[in-house]
């Protein structure tokens, strides 16, 4: 059988199959027709070189789909095409034939599947790796920044962009990393239709790396689109997995080029740890709304004194200050409403004012003048980093 005659079939079965490199097909043909025609099985070896063959179309990014295509298109032309010796035999024969033909296609296209999981596996854990070294040199700033950049395009990111970065956290150890990466691209990718963005793990983190055009640089800006709600939309896709509820996400601001984007990474973890010290019950937080906090804890000495001068009489109330402080921590989180203190809480309205005229009347500070009301405030929040009263304040210098 001229060799002219199977690359003509490879050729054909490689257009069915939208393109796909006729070399990958090898010498499937030949056995193919070698089985059609003596009935011949494929060897250990030769199956070997298939399965190579599998390991190629995956590194060559071909996809599984039309991988597998080629080689069922290609067995389909063969059979047509078989010389007319083979067709025109009695029953048996055909049938036997076919059979022959049929399990090597089996064989094959199993053993071209199987190459081909291996060689995604392998490629998958290579860019992990590849994937976790630069999401953790791109979060510190400190790398080379010519080598990061080469580093970088293969990802589809442009360092010159800006860019913010997001933080998720669970409530509980990390679930299902892989899934979670997965989903998070996918819904990133759909929402800000681009694909310069990053998604990988840090820490028992889940960290986004996601362009911001939209977004000034170093201050946020009422923009259109995902970039904006960069954190509801993390938020919105994990809280559909299966396991990991509650999480809490933090998002930086946007900043421009290498040093933006570690910058906008801090800035998360801080509003990460900020949330946590100030009790804040949403799930989604965003440095930019945390600024004024970190200007009042930065400063712990001063807040110290503020805490002790504002909050101290309250540890002459009947069942000392924390339950006073906790009434004062839920009516600021309400906005002010007396009603929806007493339901975070689990007390009565009644409760809740009875409490606040106690703190009133203990400090002095009232809470319908406005700036008593941000003294207030501020030493709870100070009061809730410094944890307390179940802690005992540091002594000022």
């Amino acid at each position: 059988m001229p060799d002219t005659w199977l690359a003509d079939v490879g050729r054909a079965a490689a257009r069915d199959a939208g393109g796909v490199p006729v070399e990958l097909l090898g010498d499937y043909l030949r056995l193919l027709a070698d089985a059609a025609i003596t009935g011949r099985h494929p060897g250990r070896g030769e199956l070997d070189s298939v399965g190579l063959l599998g390991r190629s179309a995956a590194q060559q990014g071909v996809s599984a789909g039309r991988a597998v295509q080629l080689y069922l298109s290609a067995a389909r032309r063969l059979w047509e095409e078989l010389p007319s010796v083979v067709q025109a035999g009695d029953r048996e024969a055909v049938r036997a034939s076919a059979a022959a033909v049929l399990h090597v296609v089996d064989l094959a296209v199993a053993t071209l599947a199987e190459g081909y999981a291996v060689a995604r596996r392998d490629l998958v854990r290579r860019e992990e790796n590849l994937r976790r070294e630069l999401i953790d040199d791109l979060l510190r700033g400190d790398a080379d920044l010519g080598g990061l950049v080469e580093r970088a395009e293969p990802f589809g990111l442009d360092l010159a962009r800006v860019h913010q970065v997001a933080l998720a956290m669970p409530s509980r150890r990390l679930p299902e990393s892989d899934a979670a990466i997965s989903a998070l691209e996918a819904v990133v990718f759909d929402r800000l239709g681009d694909r310069d963005v990053l998604v990988a793990t840090k820490d028992g983190l889940l960290v986004v790396l996601a362009p911001a055009d939209a977004v000034t640089a170093g201050r946020a800006t009422p923009a259109p689109d995902a970039a904006a709600d960069l954190g509801q939309l993390i938020h919105g896709e994990l809280s559909r997995m299966r396991h990991g509820r509650p999480w809490r996400v933090a998002v930086g601001r946007a900043h421009t080029g290498l040093y933006g984007i570690a910058r906008s990474y801090e800035e998360s973890r801080e509003a990460l740890t900020m949330a946590a010290r100030l009790q804040l019950d949403t799930p989604v937080v965003r440095a930019h709304d945390l600024l004024i906090f970190r200007v009042l804890l930065r400063d712990q000495p001063a807040m110290v004194d503020l805490v002790h001068a504002v909050l101290s009489p309250l540890s002459a109330a009947r069942g000392g200050a924390a339950p006073l402080l906790a009434t004062l921590h839920a009516y600021f989180t309400a906005g002010g409403v007396a009603t929806e203190a007493a339901k975070r809480l689990h007390v009565s309205v009644r409760t809740v004012t009875y409490r606040l005229d106690r703190v009133k009347s203990l400090t002095g500070y009232d809470l319908a003048d406005p700036a008593d009301r941000f003294t207030m405030q501020a030493a709870v929040l100070g009061a809730n980093a410094l944890n307390w009263p179940a802690q005992q304040l540091p002594i000022s210098a």
